[in-house]
């Protein structure tokens, strides 16, 4: 009951936050185009609140190399992105709490479930990590991506092994997870 009312919140709060970077982003386009005087009314007071937010937003588009003009729309742009990461980070620990609720009351076949469904989860999650990491360029080598290779490794090295190679792409870590995808269906099927 708690947990849903801090959901739904949280919610409203990443929908008016949407709401406010949107009103920024375009009272500042209807000013540039100027579709809006700078110096009416509603665009003194939308700059006005808007200030401290997008002058901080504006200061790191300079600092990465970016037009400051472009900074109502990043806030857009930061206030989706962290909007998601919010909500989706919430849900999860709203599950989590349920989970923990349901195997107080549950047996061993239950407990069996989750740890099955929570193995397979996480090496799901590292062979995404893993994906992830090679498309922005970080070395397997590094000490962060060390746990995630130790947990990929032995699954993608015998797939590497046995399919033909398709120029530069490595289609193992799709395989990979097909068939955790698949022996996870059939695991949990027969719990």
């Amino acid at each position: 009951m708690i947990l849903n009312t801090i959901e739904l919140v949280a919610r409203v709060a990443v929908v008016i936050s949407l709401i406010f970077a949107s009103v920024v982003a375009l009272t500042h386009w209807a000013v540039r185009s100027r579709r809006l005087t700078p110096f009416g009314m509603w665009a003194r007071a939308v700059r006005r609140i808007s200030d401290p937010v997008v002058g901080t937003v504006e200061r790191r588009v300079i600092r990465s190399g970016g037009n400051p003009q472009d900074a109502p729309l990043w806030l857009v742009g930061v206030v989706v992105a962290a909007g998601l990461v919010i909500l989706s980070l919430l849900h999860w620990i709203i599950g989590v709490v349920g989970t923990m609720h349901y195997l107080v009351y549950a047996g061993p076949r239950a407990w069996l479930r989750v740890l099955v469904a929570g193995v397979f989860g996480l090496l799901m999650v590292a062979l995404f990590v893993r994906v992830i990491s090679s498309w922005i360029g970080l070395s397997l080598y590094s000490r962060v991506l060390r746990p995630v290779v130790l947990l990929t490794e032995w699954l993608l090295e015998p797939i590497r092994r046995r399919l033909p190679p398709f120029g530069m792409f490595d289609l193992s870590p799709m395989v990979a997870y097909l068939l955790l995808w698949i022996v996870r269906g059939v695991m949990l099927g027969a719990l």
